[in-house]
């Protein structure tokens, strides 16, 4: 398991307004954040992990999407997998595949795929049956 996951953004405002009602989906709110600087932090409760984080980044150059990195994060059903497809979309993601079986990863892999506004890959999934 991991401890967390931070993600570079060059809009923090616009970051926050996708990742909020994003991964309030899955359970993960926003307990930590500051505009000025820049960051803000998501995780179950406050304080515990693991945590997501969305940041400027530190060294101030551009932040960019890194090729080949997926971001995934487990769904309890499959609908919501379905959920956080359509609220990805409607906050300003982009469709890099539709919820739906993908058993060559595995026999009940129910994922979907998308980018957030700066362009990194994320993943939402169930591995339950229907």
């Amino acid at each position: 398991m991991y401890s967390h996951v931070t993600l570079g953004t060059n809009d923090i405002r616009r970051a926050i307004a996708f990742y909020d009602p994003l991964l309030a989906g899955l359970g993960l709110n926003r307990h930590e954040s500051d505009i000025e600087e820049g960051y803000a932090g998501y995780a179950a409760a406050p304080g515990a992990r693991p945590q997501f984080w969305v940041t400027r980044p530190l060294d101030r150059r551009p932040a960019s999407a890194s090729n080949g990195m997926t971001i995934a994060f487990d769904a309890p059903d499959r609908p919501a997998v379905d959920r956080f497809h359509a609220t990805a979309l409607a906050h300003g993601g982009t469709d890099e595949g539709a919820p739906g079986l993908r058993p060559h990863y595995h026999p009940d892999y129910y994922g979907a795929y998308v980018r957030d506004p700066d362009g990194n890959k994320l993943c939402c999934v169930c591995r339950r049956p229907a």
